[in-house]
């Protein structure tokens, strides 16, 4: 009976790690590379990972599968000298890989490593694959990454939202976008310059994100899904009746209108965004929504009431969603944010390296009472326009981040840090920088 039992139990675990999209990831990167691996998940309520040995095999444990992504690329730069970023994603392993002579653990009570800017679609990734994104989930693994920011097919839901509101297909295609231009229509910043797509994109972009999300999940990464947060057509007002304000211009660009949250149709027409979102894509537990971004006019609005009804939708789609908001400028207004609940906001100090918000007296951006009571991620934007340049101020990146630490209000409210750069693809040394962060035990420079 006993030797049953443990033959069942073994076929159990062989199950569970053959299934693991660590062995999956193992193999992109270096084909028959699982073999030379053991990989151990440990229940823990701290993300940690560890490297140990086994015979000849190098062991990663950590506490679920990002963890152990982590930790794998840690032993890949320090122990092997490998390293995968952008430029590459696959190596040849050593048939002996480098032993790991005494066990080392990284853990961090930080609980989010976040990725990706609204610009980031549009300036880098506006035209990928399936092939291009598989790399780039796997990267995201490999560098801690489990709450990145996924607008892919959120044209569909758009459309499907505005058909059902009564807009034609003409209609449709003068207010969504084309892809180059996607970021900034979802920030409410224009409408319809790029497009119109053609029919076949938006099953393409369907297909696609489902494919994201389906491996985000296997890695047990948690996706930031586009919320609602007012925009509608410009003539939502003459088209359906609404009670609208007009946020004005934005570069040349007219921007959407914006419906005013006290409109009797604001929790229809929020419920029926995230219907058909959750029809396509599901639920998440974390949205991203940015009104009034980069100078928006909030004449005639009431911040207080906008927030409360942008929060009312969004806990209606999922009672245990949380909001996820970029301070950028005078975003998030203040007003906006004050009353709503501890924990349901979570704020990406989008330039913390440069011009922080969280508090810093000396920063341009300073904000005296930094976001108050609301939880928040210390982000590197380093890249604009997607353009090209070996540059990054590590110092600042190191420096910021602990002054960070030591403040104490600060402090007691920040989950994390995050990469919000417009453009990738270059100056990896940057966000390899980043992401070691919170992994590091104590503060260290750049020398080391």
């Amino acid at each position: 009976m006993k030797r049953v039992c443990a033959v069942l139990l073994l076929a159990v675990i062989t199950t569970i790690v053959s299934a693991s999209p660590i062995s999956g990831l193992l193999e992109r990167i270096d084909r028959g590379a699982s073999k030379k691996f053991i990989i151990e998940e440990v229940k823990s309520d701290t993300d940690f990972f560890e490297l140990d040995q086994k015979g000849s095999r190098v062991v990663i444990r950590g506490n679920n599968s990002v963890s152990i992504a982590t930790g794998l690329n840690w032993y890949l730069k320090y122990y092997a000298g490998i390293h995968l970023s952008w430029n590459g994603m696959t190596a040849t392993l050593p048939d002996v890989l480098p032993p790991v002579m005494k066990k080392e653990r990284h853990e961090t009570k930080l609980p989010w490593r976040y990725d990706l800017n609204y610009c980031t679609y549009s300036y880098s990734m506006a035209f990928w694959d399936w092939e291009r994104w598989e790399k780039e989930i796997d990267w995201m693994a490999l560098h801690g990454i489990n709450l990145p920011l996924v607008i892919t097919g959120t044209e569909t839901v758009w459309y499907n939202v505005l058909q059902k509101l009564g807009y034609n297909k003409t209609e449709i295609d003068e207010f969504i976008s084309g892809p180059g231009f996607f970021a900034w229509w979802l920030m409410n910043n224009l409408e319809g310059w790029g497009g119109p797509n053609p029919d076949h994109w938006y099953t393409q972009q369907v297909s696609l994100q489902k494919k994201i999300l389906k491996r985000m999940h296997e890695y047990g990464i948690e996706p930031v899904l586009p919320g609602y947060c007012g925009m509608v057509p410009h003539n939502a007002k003459a088209k359906l009746g609404l009670n609208v304000s007009d946020p004005g211009v934005w570069c040349g660009y007219r921007r959407p209108a914006f419906l005013q949250p006290d409109d009797s149709r604001f929790e229809e027409i929020s419920s029926l965004y995230y219907k058909e979102l959750e029809k396509l894509y599901g639920k998440a537990n974390y949205y991203s929504m940015d009104p009034f971004h980069e100078g928006g006019s909030t004449d005639g609005v009431n911040l207080d009431a906008v927030g409360k009804a942008v929060m009312k939708a969004m806990k209606k789609a999922n009672p245990k969603a949380v909001w996820v908001i970029q301070a950028w400028q005078a975003n998030p207004r203040p007003e906006l944010i004050r009353n709503l609940e501890t924990g349901d906001l979570l704020i990406l100090d989008l330039t913390s390296e440069c011009r922080p918000q969280w508090g810093d007296p000396e920063s341009e951006w300073y904000r005296k009472d930094g976001y108050g009571k609301h939880n928040w991620v210390y982000c590197m934007l380093l890249n604009y326009g997607a353009n090209v340049g070996l540059h990054g101020k590590m110092d600042n990146v190191i420096d910021n981040y602990y002054l960070a630490k030591e403040n104490l209000r600060a402090r007691a409210t920040l989950k994390g840090v995050g990469m919000t750069p417009e453009g990738i693809e270059n100056n990896p040394v940057m966000y390899e920088l980043l992401m070691e962060l919170p992994w590091r035990p104590e503060r260290f420079t750049k020398e080391d």
